[in-house]
């Protein structure tokens, strides 16, 4: 039951957060680093599907990560923090009906908004696009907005018009502002537009009422950015250099620190306190741990 109040608190406080100051959703695609993203201070945390793909699968990001191992993973990260957790749904399926489905299992999963995007499959590929009809966008946006089971659930609709080189789109500004208002106009309660620049964001905000968020820095007339990649760079790098340095040297450099504040990131001092109570409890001996 805690839990299960934690994850409806937590999909309220991203809609309060999407109402209030411009926020950054840290980088997380485990709930160890869910966890870090938390810890250090960030009000929401973000699980991309390439990040997640690359993390847990070693499978580039062409819509080859399913719905159902998504959110199998999204499940166990909203399970590790009290914030928001926001998920890259891709396409959220292939028909309306299991767009509907999928947004019901996310909702159950904790996590508290998905953002759907209007790329065709296999998406960021060698196939070169187009993005999907704005019609049928429209009725992914319809049924995940009706798949939902509290209208809190935040449905973020991206487009990758901007996103030329691997994304499907043209770089118009014009068809991005078309999309923006059908997206609103089906639902959609925030607008992700790929790789738009400061002008575009400000051309945008002037079509829609709805907030505008992105990836990376924070700009003018945004209320949000998913600040995504840093994450599985930063580990994938160090895994890497630190294997080749155990392989050649067969031991760790000099000087290597573990994991800061590993105990806190692992919640071992409730547990070692559960644990405590229940041997006391029931006459059993303890002992304090380094």
């Amino acid at each position: 039951m805690a839990a299960y109040t934690r994850r409806v608190t937590s999909t309220a406080t991203l809609r309060q957060l999407l109402q209030g100051e411009p926020f950054l959703a840290g980088d997380s695609y485990s709930a160890l680093t869910a966890r870090i993203v938390q810890l250090v201070g960030f009000p929401a945390a973000y699980m991309g599907g390439h990040s997640t793909g690359m993390m847990h699968y070693a499978i580039p990001d062409y819509g080859l990560f399913t719905p159902t191992e998504m959110i199998e993973q999204a499940g166990r990260v909203a399970e590790a923090i009290d914030i928001p957790l926001i998920v890259d749904a891709d396409e959220a399926g292939v028909t309306v009906d299991s767009v509907y489905r999928t947004v019901r299992r996310y909702e159950r999963a904790g996590v508290a908004g998905i953002h759907i995007e209007d790329e065709a499959h296999p998406k960021h590929s060698t196939l070169d696009g187009p993005l999907i009809p704005i019609e049928d966008m429209q009725a992914r946006i319809s049924a995940a907005v009706e798949g939902r089971r509290s209208d809190e659930f935040v449905v973020i609709a991206r487009c990758n018009e901007f996103q030329v080189a691997n994304g499907g789109g043209t770089g118009s500004l014009d068809q991005a502002i078309t999309r923006a208002r059908s997206y609103a106009e089906a639902g959609a309660d925030a607008f992700l537009p790929t790789f738009a620049t400061a002008d575009h964001i400000a051309a945008l905000a002037q079509e829609i009422d709805i907030p505008i968020g992105g990836y990376g820095p924070l700009l003018a007339h945004m209320s949000f950015s998913l600040f995504t990649g840093y994450g599985t760079a930063v580990a994938a790098r160090a895994h890497f250099e630190m294997s080749e340095y155990v392989l050649e040297h067969s031991a760790l450099p000099e000087g290597f620190q573990g994991v800061p504040r590993k105990g806190e990131l692992l919640e071992e001092p409730f547990y070692d306190d559960l644990i405590r109570r229940w041997a006391d409890s029931t006459g059993r001996p303890t002992r304090e741990l380094p």
